[in-house]
């Protein structure tokens, strides 16, 4: 196999780390797979160095400084992999086999990294290059960075333009667990979770794989993420399955609006899991759920809207916190999916703008950690979706 197996600042963390990583990666050389290491920088150094920067300093000096981690930590390893009779070296910007470039604007040149990566991983055979993750360098040669995650970043982006087999994201962490294991007892490690599933717990605040570098997968290249003290690099852990899909959706059938309104509902614990239980017991399906102070509004099929009006009238007359349930038809949702949507700033307005400019009224907007919904009428739909589609 040709792996790209990314160690982690935790997992570099000490000189006894490093050598448990240096003999990972030798036994994997020994079982004759080929190997490149993307490196963090040691534990938090890159952390201290910013906190050390008590004076004004350009991005160009900033950059250089706290690159200072990671050729610190490429250093170690190669060493490490030297004393176990393993042919390394260190890579890092300057170099000539250095594959991360970036352009003027700081974004990656997608041409030139691709071809970089290639040329490297066509040395692969008998050598391990430790490359430090986090760096980049521009066309001028200045160094410049990818942000925070970015040896993540580095890793997935490698293993995609070198045609790895499979990315190895080495970290302190058994993989994608259940929950919190510092805050909920009997947490357990998810074998497996799809690119979607975790870039949405990314968003959110799952620190296990940097939502950025999950954008360079595709479908053919698997990653992995595994604990620095498993000891082996190609078993364990958990697998990240799929690729992350821009998209703009458009659902194929109306749907109904039905709002309850009730006194002080989001103070009221439970009542969403009242209603929402009302509703499932009637094998009715919620498409979408918006609240607000005094209401509760449910996105249903349409063809379900007169047992749903009837099950939520129902528990407004059983309960004298609710006052009302209304039902509008007619509304269709198209949904926008991708995965810089996060990092775009402005992306609500740049949608909301346009189809104000048409005159489109827009019912409602729900977001999530990579996606947005739009409700219209029903029979503004295509335009909608057009402008939309213009837009992304």
């Amino acid at each position: 196999m040709r792996v790209v197996a990314k160690f982690g600042g935790t997992s570099l963390g000490s000189g006894d780390r490093i050598n448990r990583a240096a003999d990972s990666i030798a036994a994997a050389v020994e079982h004759g797979h080929e190997i490149a290491v993307v490196a963090s920088a040691m534990g938090s150094t890159t952390d201290d160095l910013l906190d050390e920067i008590k004076f004004e300093a350009d991005d160009r000096d900033r950059a250089e400084i706290v690159s200072m981690g990671e050729r610190t930590s490429v250093r170690m390893l190669k060493a490490a992999l030297a004393a176990r009779g393993v042919n390394a070296l260190f890579v890092e910007p300057g170099t000539d086999e250095w594959p991360v470039i970036t352009n003027d604007l700081g974004e990656v040149d997608v041409e030139a990294t691709r071809e970089r990566a290639a040329k490297l991983a066509a040395e692969l055979d008998g050598v391990v290059p430790v490359i430090t993750g986090f760096l980049a360098q521009n066309h001028d040669g200045e160094i410049t960075t990818l942000g925070r995650g970015g040896s993540d970043t580095s890793a997935v982006m490698l293993g995609n333009y070198m045609d790895a087999d499979e990315v190895v994201i080495v970290t302190d962490v058994e993989g994608v667990m259940t929950g919190d294991p510092r805050v909920v007892e009997g947490a357990r490690n998810v074998g497996r979770i799809t690119v979607d599933e975790l870039r949405n717990l990314s968003f959110r605040g799952a620190e296990v794989v940097a939502p950025s570098a999950l954008s360079y997968k595709d479908a053919a290249l698997d990653v992995r993420v595994v604990h620095y003290q498993h000891g082996d690099l190609l078993t364990g852990g958990t697998l990240i399955e799929g690729e992350f899909h821009n998209l703009i959706d458009m659902q194929e059938e109306p749907l109904a609006c039905l709002t309850v309104a009730g006194r002080a509902i989001r103070n009221r614990p439970g009542i969403l899991a009242d209603l929402s239980t009302a509703l499932r017991d009637e094998d009715i399906n919620v498409d979408s759920v918006a609240s607000g102070m005094d209401s509760i509004t449910f996105y249903i099929l349409e063809d379900d809207s007169d047992r749903a009006e009837a099950v939520l009238h129902d528990r407004v007359v059983a309960d004298d916190a609710l006052s009302s349930v209304t039902v509008e038809d007619d509304i269709a949702v198209i949904r926008v999916t991708g995965g810089e949507l996060p990092n775009r700033p402005g992306v609500i307005f740049d949608i909301v703008q346009p189809l104000s400019d048409a005159g489109i009224n827009i019912h409602d907007a729900i977001t999530s950690a990579t996606s947005v919904a739009i409700f219209v009428a029903w029979d503004d739909r295509e335009e909608t979706l057009g402008i939309i589609q213009n837009e992304f």
